[in-house]
C-alpha cells in the first residue's frame, strides 16, 4: 500500500488558512527549511519528523538534548500518535487528530501556560474547531483505532531522517547575515578575514555620554582636590627645628616635614620608632599594649595645630579607653574603669591587687632588692611596692621625708603597731593626683584627676622616670 504522508496543519497562532502538506516525512523545528515552522529560541533547529508507516503515523524524536513532549513526557525515540494527542515543543502546543486521509496538526502558542499529563482530556484542548473546515475535509471522518507500539529502531529509519535533515540543511540560503562555512585551516586561511556583521557596534552616544561623565568627574575633582585632605598643622613638638627635650627622646628635630611620618618605605609605627630612638629614651610599649594592638599613633595624635602636644594627650587618653563605658573589646577582654572609680592603696580585703611589675621591668628599676626563694606574690608585689616609694621617691608638699628628702615609712603610716592602713589611702592623691608641665609648670592633669602614668609607666626603657617632673608638685 503506498504511503500518503499527508498532513493539514492549521495554525491558531498565526494569520494564515490551513495548509496541506504531502512528503515524506514532515520535519517540525525552528529552521526556516521545515514543513512544520516553529519559530523560537527555546524550539531546535531540527527538533522532531512525523512519519507514516504501515497505516499509523509516529513521532520521532531527532534531538535527544531537547526532547519534543507527548502528552507532558518527553519522547526517547518514537510513538505513535494518536487522536487527541498533545504535543509540546517549546511554547508550541501541537494537537493532534485524524481525517480520512490525512493526519490533522493544529498549532497553538501557550505563552506561561504548562500543561500537564491530566489537561489532555480537557474540553478546552479538544479539535471540536475543525468541524468548522468542512468544507476543507469533504465530511470526513475520524479514525478510532488503538494506539500502536512504538518503532523498534533501524538503520533505515535512522538514514532517513538523517537524509530528511541534510536536505533540509541544503536548502538554506547562504547570506551574509547567516553564515555556514567555518574558518578555515592550514595554509587557506591568509585569505580568510573576519566579519563584523554579527557583532553590534557601540552606539555613538555611549561614547559622548562616557565622555561628559569622564570629564564632570575630572572637573570636579579638580575643584574639590585642595578640600580632599587638609590636614590642620603639626603639632608644637614635631614643629619645631630644633629639639627642646634634654635629655633628648628623638634624633633630630621634625620641622614641619610629611615624609618623616607618611613615606614609601615604611610605616607609621616604624617610622616613629626610629626617630624616637635616642640615648635617654627607647620606643618600647608595655607587653599588654602590644598584645593589644596599641601603637605610638593609638595615644600620641598628631595634626591638632601648632599648639597641640602630643605628649599631654597621651595622659588624657588612657581615662578614655579605661572606662565602664568603652565597649570595645583587645583580645576578647574589655577594660574598665581601674580601682573601681578610687583612688588609694593598691590592697583589698587584705591582699594586693596591684600585680607588680615583671621581671623584665623590675631589671630598669637598678633597685638592689631581689625576689627570696620563700617570697610569695603577695609578699613580693609589697617589697615591690614600698621599695619603689621609699628609696626613689621624694618627699613633698606635707609628707615627712628622711635626710635625702626621699619618702619614708613614717611619711605614709602614722603608726606600725598595729599598721596604719587607712592614712595612705589618703596621701596618695597627694603625689598621684593632677600633672604639672617641667619647666613652666603649666597644669596638665586637674589637681583632682588621677595620673596614671606616675604608676603605670608606658615606656619601660625611658630613663628619665625618676624625675622630679613624675610628681604632680615640686
Amino acid at each position: 500500500m503506498q504511503q500518503k504522508n499527508k498532513f493539514l496543519v492549521v495554525r491558531e497562532d498565526l494569520l494564515q488558512d490551513p495548509v496541506l502538506i504531502i512528503t515524506e516525512g514532515l520535519l517540525v523545528g525552528r529552521l526556516s527549511e521545515c514543513e512544520l515552522l516553529l519559530n523560537h529560541p527555546s524550539v531546535s533547529r531540527v527538533q522532531a519528523g512525523i512519519k507514516q508507516i504501515e497505516g499509523d503515523y509516529y513521532i520521532f524524536n531527532l534531538r535527544p538534548s531537547n526532547p519534543i513532549k507527548l502528552n507532558a513526557r518527553p519522547i526517547a525515540e518514537n510513538q505513535a500518535l494518536g487522536a487527541g494527542d498533545m504535543l509540546e515543543a517549546g511554547p508550541f502546543l501541537l494537537e493532534i487528530d485524524f481525517t480520512a486521509d490525512a493526519l490533522v496538526i493544529k498549532v497553538s502558542l501557550q505563552i506561561g501556560r504548562i500543561v500537564h499529563e491530566g489537561d489532555v482530556s480537557s474540553p478546552a484542548l479538544t479539535t471540536k474547531n475543525l468541524e468548522d473546515l468542512s468544507v476543507v475535509l469533504s465530511g470526513a471522518k475520524k479514525k478510532a483505532v488503538p494506539r500502536a507500539a512504538p518503532l523498534p529502531g533501524t538503520k533505515a529509519l535512522d538514514i532517513f531522517w538523517d537524509k530528511r535533515i541534510r536536505e533540509a540543511g541544503k536548502m538554506v540560503r547562504p547570506a551574509p547575515l547567516f553564515p555556514h562555512s567555518q574558518k578555515r585551516v592550514g595554509k587557506s586561511q591568509f585569505n580568510w578575514t573576519p566579519t563584523s556583521d554579527l557583532a553590534r557596534g557601540w552606539p555613538i552616544s555611549f561614547l559622548i555620554w562616557g565622555v561628559i561623565a569622564v570629564g564632570l568627574v575630572s572637573g570636579a575633582g579638580a575643584f574639590w582636590y585642595a578640600n580632599a585632605y587638609a590636614p590642620a598643622p603639626l603639632s608644637l613638638a614635631h614643629a619645631q627645628n630644633q629639639l627642646t627635650i634634654f635629655p633628648a627622646i628623638a634624633l633630630k628635630p621634625n620641622s614641619n616635614s610629611c615624609t618623616t611620618c607618611h613615606s614609601l618605605s615604611g610605616g607609621m609605627e616604624s617610622n616613629c620608632a626610629s626617630c624616637h630612638n635616642a640615648a635617654a629614651f627607647a620606643p618600647t610599649v608595655i607587653q599588654p599594649h602590644h598584645n593589644a594592638g596599641i601603637g605610638c599613633t593609638t595615644c600620641h595624635t598628631e595634626h591638632k595645630g601648632k599648639e597641640f602636644k602630643p605628649a599631654e594627650a597621651a595622659l588624657l587618653t588612657c581615662t578614655q579607653c579605661h572606662s565602664d563605658t568603652n565597649r570595645n573589646t583587645y583580645n576578647g577582654r574589655k577594660v574598665g574603669t581601674p580601682h573601681s572609680g578610687k583612688f588609694g592603696y593598691p590592697t583589698a580585703n587584705g591582699k594586693w591587687i596591684w600585680k607588680g611589675l615583671d621581671e623584665s621591668e623590675w631589671s630598669t628599676k637598678q633597685i638592689a632588692v631581689t625576689r627570696l626563694p620563700a617570697d610569695s606574690d603577695q609578699q613580693w608585689r609589697s617589697k615591690q611596692f614600698h621599695v619603689l616609694h621609699v628609696q626613689r621617691v621624694r618627699a613633698v608638699g606635707a609628707l615627712a621625708g628622711d635626710m635625702q628628702g626621699r619618702l619614708s615609712c613614717s611619711s605614709c603610716h602614722k603608726s606600725f603597731n598595729p599598721i596604719d592602713r587607712e592614712t595612705p589611702r589618703q596621701t596618695c592623691g597627694i603625689c598621684h593626683n593632677g600633672r604639672l608641665e617641667p619647666g613652666t609648670h603649666r597644669q596638665v592633669i586637674a589637681a583632682d584627676k588621677p595620673n596614671c602614668t606616675s604608676c603605670h609607666v608606658q615606656h619601660i626603657k625611658d630613663k628619665r622616670h625618676w624625675n622630679p617632673s613624675l610628681l604632680a608638685r615640686n
